[in-house]
């Protein structure tokens, strides 16, 4: 019996630490245009359309950087699909080799409340309630071969948008993982 409670208590504190390295977790589809949509604080005021905001670099990198948004490129032109989750601490890249591309950048969220936004119209397609501060975010994307015609909406297209956000005050654009056009 003992031993049962002693199991017991440890399979607890497994799930307890488990559960706390994920606060959130949430899917998403919709659709956007011009390869690209937002993560921003709702308080955003970044000009998206700024010589500086899609930069050679930003472009090429998948992922523009302003105060309180990022823009994050797509391989597809329509509907996008993914996952948003807020974390405590960054999870370790399992494997590499899942992702065509994956890069980090900072956002500060000064209002509390992060949205997913399309482009061009901003419309809100998710919106979560976080701690104020300054938040790392990684963004994994894949499948980008099933995208034929990056400039054009297609249905079969099937990439797919892995986004982990968590605190942190490193705020500058790093690719963990290159895609090459091809």
């Amino acid at each position: 019996m003992r031993k049962l409670l002693i199991i017991l208590i440890l399979f607890s504190s497994y799930q307890c630490h488990f559960y706390k390295k994920t606060t959130m977790k949430h899917n998403f589809i919709f659709s956007t245009s011009y390869n690209q949509f937002y993560l921003a604080d709702k308080l955003n005021q970044a000009n998206t359309d700024s010589a500086s905001f899609w930069t050679d670099e930003s472009y090429n990198d998948k992922l523009a950087i302003a105060k309180g948004i990022l823009g994050i490129g797509t391989k597809s032109y329509g509907n996008i699909k993914g996952e948003l989750s807020v974390l405590e601490q960054p999870n370790k890249i399992d494997d590499y080799e899942k992702y065509d591309h994956i890069v980090e950048g900072g956002i500060l969220v000064d209002s509390g409340i992060i949205q997913l936004l399309d482009c061009p119209n901003y419309s809100v397609e998710l919106e979560l309630q976080i701690k104020p501060g300054k938040y790392r975010v990684r963004v994994y994307g894949s499948n980008f071969s099933s995208v034929k015609e990056a400039d054009l909406t297609n249905d079969s297209d099937s990439d797919f948008y892995k986004i982990e956000i968590w605190p942190d005050e490193n705020m500058e654009r790093k690719v963990l993982k290159q895609y090459i056009d091809e």
